[in-house]
């Protein structure tokens, strides 16, 4: 049997095994937070905003970051209906409503139009979730919420190394948050990260992120309000801060997969990959295929083709909407018809030329059948 091919699996070098052994055998009593306030400090300065707070998950991250904004019982937050329910998760949580719109066909992401019309007086907060290193339309949608006065918050739980004219993913909405999950190009195994360039919520964040202990509070175990305990380890940190260290690496090898994806499969015209027009850098977390309706390729058709290869995928996220927690009776859609024929690929960073090239080729042979 050919050599199986995983669908991602992180980079770990000597590095990062230096850092994280470090950690565990100095990183505890004074200096139990010295490589969370390192990777902090690094990660905002590469994102270029004012504050970051490392957490858990990006899940934890959003979480605060709504409870922060004031979203609770009554209130409505959209998002676009092709999504992982972590990012709908916490709005449900907070006893808020998820309000799910449909997609642009280029890039996946939410469609301004919609969210536009889906606006209403209990509409708290928009979020603009970056899929699979393809970006929202982020001057339509601050413009929308800058005209209603509802606060943008963008999940770029997968798009670190995308850059939206000249500005990086995550930098841009009132809150951002990061997945350093160990699928994603950065990972510190399970981790996440709020950002802000808000002073004042930064603080709120901060304050919850501490079981709701305030910075400024003398009192010593004296919570303020009951927060949250989604904090990153110091060990966790140890990783990220060593794959910071080689992010641009990472995220060059990232791109350069995707760019061979789309020059191995160029001949096709049925199918379309990750979107990057003028002005956008695509970080390309997640090499996609999306086959046009005509080719008669499905999702399952390409995962049966994929397993006889020994090659491993991902399937596109299923609107949210249909989902047994939300039932929404998931209505005809960009979101529902994508989901049927697409896969996402293989895009490990030690992938070889060969390991491209015969996913490629599975591609190629079923399209010819």
């Amino acid at each position: 049997m050919k050599p199986r091919i995983p669908y991602t699996q992180p980079s770990i070098t000597e590095l990062e095994v230096r850092y994280a052994t470090d950690a565990a055998a100095n990183g505890w009593g004074e200096r139990c937070y010295d490589y969370i306030h390192r990777f902090e400090d690094t990660f905002k300065a590469h994102l270029g905003v004012d504050y970051a707070i490392a957490t858990s998950s990006c899940t934890g991250a959003l979480h605060m970051g709504m409870a922060a904004l004031g979203i609770g019982p009554g209130d409505e937050v959209i998002l676009a209906d092709t999504n992982w329910i972590a990012t709908a998760a916490p709005i449900v949580h907070l006893g808020a409503k998820p309000v799910f719109v449909d997609i642009l066909a280029d890039s996946w992401c939410l469609d301004p139009d919609r969210v536009e019309q889906a606006i209403t007086p209990k509409t708290k907060a928009i979020v603009a979730v970056h899929l699979y290193g393809n970006l929202c339309d982020m001057d339509r949608l601050l413009a929308i919420g800058e005209r209603h006065g509802i606060p943008v918050i963008e999940d770029a739980a997968e798009a670190i190394g995308s850059v939206y004219h000249g500005q990086r993913a995550g930098s841009m909405g009132r809150i951002g948050a990061f997945s350093f999950h160990g699928t994603k190009t950065l990972t510190t195994g399970e981790g996440g990260i709020f950002v802000t360039n808000d002073a004042e919520l930064y603080e709120r964040v901060l304050t919850l992120s501490n079981h709701g202990r305030a910075r400024g509070q003398t009192k010593q175990f004296w919570p303020d309000l009951v927060g949250f305990k989604y904090k990153m380890s110091n060990i966790q940190a140890a990783i990220g801060c060593a794959q910071m260290e080689r992010i641009e690496e990472l995220i060059v090898r990232k791109r350069g997969i995707l760019a061979a994806y789309k020059n191995g499969l160029s001949s096709l015209d049925y199918l379309y990959m990750n979107h990057e027009p003028e002005g956008i850098i695509n970080g390309a977390w997640m090499p996609t295929v999306v086959f046009d309706p005509s080719s008669g390729i499905t999702r399952e058709k390409l995962q049966a083709a994929f397993s006889l290869e020994n090659i491993d995928a991902r399937v596109f996220f299923w609107p949210l909407s249909s989902l047994p927690p939300f039932d929404d009776k998931c209505f005809e859609s960009l979101a529902s018809s994508i989901a049927d024929r697409a896969v996402n690929l293989p895009s490990y960073h030690e992938m070889t030329h060969e390991d491209i090239q015969r996913v490629c080729d599975a591609i190629i042979a079923l399209g010819t059948k």
